[in-house]
């Protein structure tokens, strides 16, 4: 059985890549921004991972790590970070709130996956 790969993010072309690219191995759910995230994970339904943009409109990243972790069916939910901002200060904000990784865009899909597996790896032991 596919996992569910949830991808938060307001750029087409990155929702475009990451579904083509995570595809054949997981059910891809594709949200423009946190709040639409939020809203639609309220709505019952669950995801095995997460990869959500940092700079997104309506509702950023960091408000969105902290209302998935504060959530109880959600909390628990492997969250990897994309942004444009390489300082260190975005990286250990995102980290300090509850983000599990955190990747510099451009990035490569092919170590996006290997984080993802591995992060799935530790949830299942």
């Amino acid at each position: 059985m596919k996992k569910t790969l949830l991808v938060v993010d307001d750029e087409q072309v990155i929702q475009l890549i990451l579904r083509r690219y995570f595809a054949p191995h997981y059910t891809v759910i594709t949200q423009s921004n946190g709040l639409e995230a939020m809203r639609w994970l309220q709505a019952g339904n669950f995801v095995d991972a997460i990869v959500a943009d940092y700079n997104m409109p309506v509702m950023d990243g960091l408000t969105f790590i902290r209302q998935l972790r504060s959530s109880l069916l959600h909390q628990q939910v492997p969250l990897i970070m994309l942004s444009g901002k390489e300082e260190t200060s975005n990286k250990i904000q995102c980290l300090r709130q509850g983000a599990d990784d955190y990747m510099v865009k451009p990035f490569n899909p092919e170590e996006l996956e290997l984080r993802l597996q591995i992060m799935l790896r530790k949830v299942l032991i």
